[in-house]
C-alpha cells in the first residue's frame, strides 16, 4: 500500500470512529505524544489528552463529521499533511493540518494535528 493509500486509510479509521461515537478509537490514530490544537478549546497532547477531549465533544452530541476540499501535500519520505473543511451535525470548521506518518507497524498515525470550530450549525 502506498504512503498516501496508508494515510487515507488512517483518516477513514478515525472518521469511523468518531462517526460511531467511539472517543478510545479516535485517540488511537494519534502517535503517542502527539500534540493537538484544537482552536479554540485548545493544546491537547498525548492520547489521553487527546481522548478524553474528543469524549467531551461526543458527550456534548456532536456526530456524523464528514471532510470535503480535502487536500494531501507530501511531507517528507513517510507522511502526507491533509488540509480540508469539515462539517458535523452541530459544528463546522477546517482543518489547518493534520500531518499523518507512516509508523513502524505499517500504519498511518497523526504526529500533529491543527483544526479550528468556525461556528455553530
Amino acid at each position: 500500500m502506498s504512503t498516501l493509500d496508508t494515510c487515507k486509510a488512517g483518516i477513514k479509521a478515525w472518521q469511523d470512529a468518531f462517526n460511531r461515537q467511539d472517543a478510545k478509537g479516535c485517540a488511537e490514530q494519534y502517535a503517542e505524544g502527539t500534540t493537538m490544537l484544537a482552536r479554540p478549546m485548545g493544546t491537547f497532547t498525548g492520547r489521553e489528552s487527546i481522548q478524553a477531549f474528543w469524549q467531551q465533544i461526543i458527550d456534548q452530541g456532536f456526530e456524523d463529521v464528514e471532510y470535503q476540499n480535502v487536500v494531501w501535500t507530501p511531507e517528507g519520505d513517510d507522511g502526507y499533511i491533509l488540509s480540508a473543511s469539515w462539517t458535523m451535525n452541530k459544528a463546522y470548521g477546517v482543518v489547518h493540518k493534520e500531518h499523518w506518518q507512516r509508523q513502524p507497524d505499517g500504519s498511518a498515525r497523526l504526529v500533529f494535528d491543527e483544526f479550528e470550530i468556525l461556528g455553530e450549525r
